[in-house]
């Protein structure tokens, strides 16, 4: 049996590009972005009530990750990237459908559009259905996942006096929290896990549409470089 489903709208996110995206929602809590709803959806109906609601799930594509052919095992990025387990195991992107989902924070409640908070998408993503956040069934004290029981260890991001300048800059122009975006997601050390880097290689990633370059000094220690329009 074969269904189709249909985007109920398209995300608008301040990452432009898949490398530095954090792995897990919430993780950068500066990660901003807008739902754009689609026809029907783009009227104050659809969301009547959801300003009631301070988060929501979203069920989206991976429109950049679709594959005709599923796997059966993966390599997941929190076990360093050289183990394989079973992909209903993981949260990896290489879903069977290709469906994924965040849990996000729901900033604002606009007809034809919601702002939310603490993404993890990539700009462009399908949503495919939005539900909201319910704690008392949501929020399970006694579950636990001995493969991922704790957030991921934080590694130090320090700045040289340029790019920090150029970024108090651009977050005036953009009237984004820039800065503190650039450190959440660097913070989790975006590189794969099997890397080992060379102080002199660099690094860049687009955010907004800003390219920022940073580069590993020492061991556990991030340098922004520089950060500048696309």
């Amino acid at each position: 049996m074969h269904h189709t489903v249909s985007p109920v709208g398209i995300l608008r996110s301040c990452f432009r590009e898949k490398f530095a995206i954090p792995r897990q929602p919430q993780l950068a809590p500066a990660a901003r972005g807008v739902l754009e709803l689609l026809p029907p959806f783009d009227t104050g109906e659809a969301v009547a009530g959801l300003e009631q609601v301070s988060h929501v799930w979203l069920l989206f594509l991976f429109h950049q990750a679709l594959e005709e052919k599923p796997r059966l095992r993966v390599r997941p990025p929190r076990l360093g990237g050289n183990k394989m387990v079973g992909v209903f195991a993981t949260r990896a992107t290489h879903r069977p459908n290709g469906i994924g989902q965040s849990v996000v924070r729901l900033d604002e409640v606009e007809p034809g559009r919601l702002l939310v908070s603490g993404i993890d998408l990539l700009d462009g993503t399908p949503i495919i259905d939005i539900k909201p956040y319910v704690p008392y069934a949501d929020a399970l004290p006694e579950a636990r996942n001995t493969m991922a029981a704790d957030a991921p260890l934080l590694i130090d991001v320090h700045w040289s006096e340029s790019a920090l300048t150029q970024a108090h800059s651009e977050a005036l122009r953009l009237d984004e929290p820039v800065i503190e975006l650039i450190e959440q997601c660097l913070a989790q050390d975006p590189r794969p896990a099997y890397q080992k880097p060379d102080p002199e290689r660099r690094y860049g990633a687009q955010f907004w549409d800003l390219q920022v370059r940073w580069h590993y000094p020492e061991t556990g220690l991030i340098r922004v470089l520089e950060v500048v329009p696309a």
